[in-house]
């Protein structure tokens, strides 16, 4: 393993620059150094508490709690089913469990997930944000105790910036996904599938593999105030390491909000062509290639302009059309 590139930014232009000429992760020290939230942390965890809680709206909050003993791995048990258990209440009141808790040594893992910064408070992100231009970032605050969070990747860009505690980040390139070996892909902790290796002890006789993975792995450790850029599909295993922990991130998409999500293409994929014959399956890899993955001027060139349907390009009218077509097609 090797640490992620540190990269230095004078301003958001800077900033924004970066982002737009490197697919690598990088770290940022200090790039939120000024934030009230991290000050406040810096003091104390209940500190950090408070000032969270004074900027939390009176609606329930969704919580992940996981048994004592398990090292804050917020993963599968040996079912298969999560190992944790979610619960909803008042910030203030979830905030108080984290607080009775607190030195504990066989505690429960509180963690607070994704939580919409816009949603869910008032005044929050106005007082602590990262500058990311014209991007539309979808800004998430992630509160709890020490966590293991299995690695997973994301279809959107992301910024992930440490206010309080201690994260770190082992990142590993897209294409590194057959040496994680993946758990499911419909029954998962949050959506994504994950890597069903235990990093604090991985098994290499189950996993042979994954010593290959750690070989592309980028290690980001961060302490409050320091940032780091996960592209898009990069894999990431993120732990918080301090006794009490907050991320905001940010996730933002080059494309436009109304393409779909290639996640469920694989799904419909899966369902209509994984169990083909293998001469049938060999038919449409090479129409897939065709029309999706290469799709060259070759692909409409004979066809009359305005006449070509939705293999010109895509527009919000005629992915609407397709995502009513495909909504028809699915609930026959």
């Amino acid at each position: 393993m090797q640490h992620a590139e540190e990269r230095e930014v004078a301003d958001a232009a800077a900033l924004d620059a970066l982002l737009r000429s490197t697919r690598q992760p990088f770290v940022v020290r200090g790039l939120a150094a000024d934030w009230p939230l991290v000050a406040a942390g810096l003091r104390s965890a209940r500190e950090a508490r408070g000032y969270i809680v004074k900027h939390a709206r009176q609606r329930p909050f969704t919580v992940s709690i996981g048994p004592p003993g398990h090292d804050g791995r917020m993963f599968y048990n040996d079912d298969m089913e999560m190992n944790f258990q979610t619960a909803r209440g008042q910030l203030a009141d979830i905030f108080k469990g984290i607080d009775d808790n607190e030195g504990r040594q066989h505690a429960p893992s509180i963690y607070l997930t994704s939580l919409d910064l816009h949603d869910f408070f008032d005044g929050l992100h106005e007082a602590n944000h990262v500058d990311l231009g014209e991007r539309d970032a979808l800004a998430s605050i992630w509160i709890g105790t020490a966590t293991r969070i299995a690695a997973h990747n994301d279809f959107p860009d992301n910024l992930a910036v440490c206010a309080v505690g201690r994260r770190r980040f082992t990142l590993f390139p897209p294409e590194q996904f057959k040496n994680l070996y993946l758990g499911p892909i419909d029954n998962t902790p949050a959506g994504r599938a994950v890597s069903m290796v235990d990093f604090h002890a991985p098994d290499l006789d189950a996993h042979p593999r994954f010593a290959e993975a750690l070989r592309h792995a980028q290690v980001a450790d961060l302490l409050p105030g320091d940032a780091v850029f996960v592209p898009s599909m990069w894999w990431h295993h993120v732990e918080g390491l301090a006794p009490f922990n907050v991320l905001v991130n940010y996730w933002w998409r080059d494309t436009p909000r109304w393409l779909g999500q290639p996640q469920e293409a694989l799904n419909h994929a899966i369902l209509s062509i994984r169990d083909l014959p293998p001469q049938d399956k060999a038919i449409w890899r090479a129409l897939f290639d065709h029309y999706v993955f290469e799709s060259g001027d070759d692909v409409i060139s004979h066809i009359p302009a305005g006449k070509r349907g939705i293999l010109d390009r895509l527009t919000p009218e005629s992915a609407g059309r397709i995502r009513a077509f495909l909504l028809r097609t699915l609930n026959r």
